[in-house]
């Protein structure tokens, strides 16, 4: 399976820290489609990820999902059928928790504002958020494998960092600076 098979409404799923943003990014930009990082829907810019009401992230996803192109990151399980009804494709991002940790940590004592971030904000080095990759990557990894064995959409799975590298390669997406 190839990029351009995936169509034109795009969800990269994956734990966090795995690069879901970045490469929403660089699909983005070779593809030309809307990139929405719902991270950015889910909480509220210029704080230090305070989340936005229930209700207001529904709204602003749903509005998102509506439009006729897109490449959407993020999980947020509770939405995600909402997404996958109108996806035309899905790229998983299957990365260890050990990986996911060193690239949270990296980002976070990294210079500059990082893509997906929340404009205003620059991301400290959360504890809690440290807590959350090592006890929850490994688990929701399996319920996100699971999930996208059962998908009938075009799909790619990409496990490990190098099979990411080399999906970059691949397809000729653009690298952000210093990746």
């Amino acid at each position: 399976m190839r990029l351009e098979d995936l169509g034109g409404r795009i969800c990269v799923l994956g734990p966090s820290g795995s690069g879901k943003s970045t490469l929403a990014n660089a699909i983005g930009e070779l593809r030309a489609l809307p990139v929405v990082h719902l991270d950015r829907y889910r909480h509220i810019a210029g704080t230090q990820w305070q989340i936005r009401a229930d209700d207001e992230f529904t709204c602003l996803h749903d509005a998102a999902v509506r439009s006729e192109r897109w490449v959407m990151d993020g999980n947020y399980s509770r939405l995600l059928p909402h997404r996958l009804a109108r996806a035309t494709g899905v790229i998983l991002l299957d990365i260890s928790t050990a990986a996911s940790l060193v690239r949270y940590v990296r980002r976070t004592l990294g210079s500059g504002p990082r893509i997906g971030g929340l404009e205003g904000t620059r991301e400290k080095l959360s504890w809690e958020m440290v807590s959350y990759i090592i006890k929850h990557t490994r688990p929701n990894r399996q319920r996100r494998k699971e999930l996208f064995q059962q998908l009938t959409l075009p799909k790619i799975y990409l496990r490990g960092t190098s099979a990411v590298t080399d999906f970059y390669r691949i397809e000729g997406l653009p690298r952000p600076q210093g990746k």
